[in-house]
């Protein structure tokens, strides 16, 4: 059995370098829908949608426990495929988010108890992050703040321009002329990363930025930990493989750009 790895595009990628890192023996599969992306902007129904389509790939391919590296997805799709699909698609699958692990570890980051979560349209009309941390902890105010143009930006290679520039300030701005005593902030998008510098030169030098990378990796580690039954299934080669329902060489592209990781077994799909 291999793990499953999906995204939107190509932020997952943050994700799979953390979990190869923290997991480096264990094989991998990744799918990105780049063909689609972003998800930001679409419906509930259409991200559970396309989200079901990519988990079920990816099960098709042996991957019986796989990890939604998409916080839209997560947020929009992750509890109805839980609770709706896995019954149908078998009693030994499993599908996780990048959401709740996020969660469980905020309390420990802020002092001031104000955490602000820079996310997609999707993942702030959800209110995920609100209601999540409410239930862990209720004393934490929860300041969310969508940036639209971020993910666009990303994929399309447009990060190093002027414009991405504005749009890093206008909505790092949004977010904190809300409470300035925010001191702790989620990138709640996996693609954020790739600009967390330069979102950090637009915070207070007090405010701490927090990637779901690490906390996802480890996470994960603790969860096969836990469920031995599910860790004895896992393959451990060291091999990572790619699908991408876009062009090869782009996605073989950006991820070099993004990550730096480097894709050797690499396939075009539908979906």
């Amino acid at each position: 059995m291999r793990i499953g790895v999906f995204d939107s595009g190509y932020g997952g990628l943050t994700i799979l370098k953390a979990l190869h890192s923290e997991l480096p023996d264990y094989d991998f599969v990744y799918l990105g829908d780049n063909a689609r992306a972003p998800y930001g902007t679409r419906s509930f129904d259409v991200v559970y949608e396309y989200t079901l389509e990519a988990v079920k790939c990816l099960m098709e391919r042996g991957c019986d426990l796989v990890v939604l590296a998409c916080n839209t997805a997560s947020a929009k799709a992750l509890r109805s495929i839980q609770q709706n699909d896995l019954p149908q698609l078998g009693s030994e699958k499993r599908v996780l988010g990048v959401v709740r692990p996020t969660v469980e570890v905020i309390g420990q980051y802020t002092k001031s108890r104000k955490v602000g979560i820079l996310a997609t349209e999707g993942t702030v009309a959800s209110r995920s992050y609100s209601i999540e941390i409410g239930k862990l902890a209720p004393d934490v105010e929860v300041y969310e703040q969508a940036c639209p143009m971020w993910v666009p930006l990303i994929e399309n290679n447009e990060r190093d321009n002027e414009g991405a520039d504005y749009f890093i300030r206008k909505y790092t701005s949004e977010l904190m002329s809300r409470c300035a005593d925010i001191d702790t902030v989620v990138l709640g998008c996996t693609h954020y990363p790739i600009i967390k510098r330069r979102i950090e030169e637009c915070l207070p030098p007090t405010v701490r930025v927090v990637e779901q990378g690490g906390i996802v990796a480890r996470s994960l580690k603790d969860y096969l930990r836990r469920h031995g039954e599910m860790d004895a299934r896992c393959a451990r080669n060291g091999q990572m493989e790619f699908l991408t329902t876009e062009s090869e060489e782009k996605f073989r592209k950006a991820a070099a750009d993004f990550v730096g990781i480097e894709i050797k077994q690499i396939k075009a799909i539908s979906l």
